[in-house]
């Protein structure tokens, strides 16, 4: 593991005039170099006695299967009691009020109704006997991989600062995310594709909220920063050689980059930084071949296009985003992390007028994908070594909001399973009450989550750190354990 000390920064040069132009010229170029890198999170490794880069695959703390994280984030909150978290007493007490509860806990205050029953039938399937939502038919089959969280619980009743928090362990801005820290504890297989990769939605809904800090790196080198795949378009900016460059005449420019950029080095032998920038433009050259077969789903067999939902006009484009992170992680991409649904609250899984609406149309563009990536990371010796993440950022309340069918914001209490990589298959760990307002056994925090997938990967949450700022900073802050009831 590197030392937090790994990235610090240099000293300043000597003090004539010749090194202060050079000091502040370099300024702009640096710039220029760390928007190419955030934007791509390219890097490569550096031959001879000056390789030190931070991408570099590295050994984890302990052995473990996983190797990759694909995470499926269900972006804007689904319902834990509409989809995996039944609860039968809600049809018995539907329509009346639910006494001492908090009007403050959701998000629309002056909007509380009375408790109401999911829309949805819940049956048990698997040797597990989890409940499944009738919503979710595909993904049912597959319960026996899952290990279920349903005592999750978080801090915030708003969007932002509730993606912040279960994306980077904190409810404010600015700090580097979960892939972020697995790159940087862990670099990545390829050298050839970014390390950490997102996907967001592509039916025009837009981005999360809080956009591009959701998968930020915070205070960490931005090389570790996640590389947003656009959704209209070349996926990538500038992949392709300008149109009249020859292969040759590329090389040689790069060359000559290199080279005056080995020289301007040579003055700074102690910017690691410097040099593994230097660097993305090798790893951006070498894209140019590797990029676009990572993300050419029409290579795959008609056979493997339909278990994904391809063929599924209500899910093509989820499906589409599933089978290219199973081509990223098989090329040895570390971290895949896809948003389902977009910006605003019904282009979302944020049901607050008509939950049964809003869950059935994403679960329809979800269900079908997600079971296929399953089945297909399976059938190809790709599960074990891959962890599968499902949730978003919170839960809903048991509640009915006025003015509709749909249900409010619930910090309190929401579902996660895990699958894959090393995760104890059929586990159901945790408990909600018996409406499913509160997670009241065997709790587990957003620290803990993140201190499991960390587990999962091999990563010692509190060893993993960065120094910043005058002290040493973790995803998990100063808090987290390990869920090992969920471990194999």
């Amino acid at each position: 593991m590197l030392p937090p000390t790994a990235f610090a920064q240099p000293d300043s040069a000597g003090g004539s005039r010749r090194s202060f132009l050079a000091r502040t010229g370099q300024g702009a170029g640096m710039l220029a170099l760390s928007s190419l890198l955030s934007e791509g999170g390219w890097l490569a490794p550096v031959s001879g006695a000056e390789s030190i880069s931070p991408l570099a695959s590295r050994e984890p703390h302990f052995p473990v299967r996983a190797k990759s994280v694909i995470w499926l984030f269900m972006n804007g909150g689904p319902s834990q009691v509409d989809t995996w978290d039944y609860k039968p007493e809600l049809a018995n007490r539907d329509g009346r009020e639910l006494e001492g509860f908090d009007k403050n806990t959701g998000f629309f205050t002056d909007n509380v109704g009375p408790v109401m029953k999911s829309p949805f039938q819940f049956q048990r399937h698997g040797e597990s006997g989890a409940w499944v939502s009738e919503i979710f038919p595909h993904m049912a089959r597959h319960v026996d991989k899952m290990a279920f969280l349903y005592s999750c619980h978080t801090d915030s009743n708003n969007h932002s600062p509730a993606l912040f928090k279960i994306n980077t362990g904190f409810a404010r801005m600015g700090f580097p995310c979960v892939g972020s820290w697995v790159t940087y504890g862990l670099g990545t297989e390829t050298q050839n594709l970014p390390a950490f990769v997102v996907m967001y939605d592509t039916l025009g809904r837009g981005i999360p909220k809080g956009h591009a800090q959701n998968w930020g790196a915070g205070f960490l080198p931005g090389v570790f920063q996640g590389t947003a795949l656009k959704a209209q378009g070349a996926p990538l900016d500038d992949l392709l050689r300008p149109t009249g460059q020859t292969d040759g005449q590329q090389r040689s420019q790069l060359d000559l980059v290199r080279a005056i950029n080995r020289r301007q080095l040579a003055d700074r032998p102690g910017d690691s930084e410097l040099a593994a920038r230097i660097e993305s433009f090798e790893l951006a050259y070498r894209m140019q071949m590797a990029a676009p077969d990572a993300i050419d789903v029409g290579a795959e067999s008609q056979a493997t296009q339909a278990l994904y939902g391809l063929d599924n006009s209500k899910c093509t484009h989820f499906a589409r985003q599933c089978l290219i992170a199973r081509r990223m992680v098989e090329r040895g991409v570390r971290f895949v992390q896809i948003y389902s649904g977009g910006m605003d609250n019904e282009l979302s899984w944020d049901g607050h007028s008509d939950i049964q609406k809003n869950h059935r149309g994403f679960a329809a563009e979800t269900d079908q994908p997600i079971a296929g990536l399953l089945a297909d990371l399976e059938a190809r010796g790709l599960l074990d070594s891959t962890l599968v993440i499902w949730g978003g950022e919170f839960g809903r309340l048991p509640i009915v909001q006025k003015g509709g069918t749909g249900r409010d914001h619930n910090p309190h209490a929401f579902t996660y399973w895990l699958a894959g990589g090393g995760v104890r298959g059929g586990t159901l760990h945790g408990q909600t009450d018996e409406i499913g307002h509160k997670a009241v056994e065997d709790r587990v925090s957003v620290h803990d989550l993140h201190a499991t997938i960390l587990r999962l990967m091999g990563l010692d949450h509190t060893r993993l750190t960065f120094r910043f700022s005058g002290r040493d900073f973790r995803l998990t802050d100063v808090e987290g354990n390990v869920v090992e009831e969920v471990i194999a």
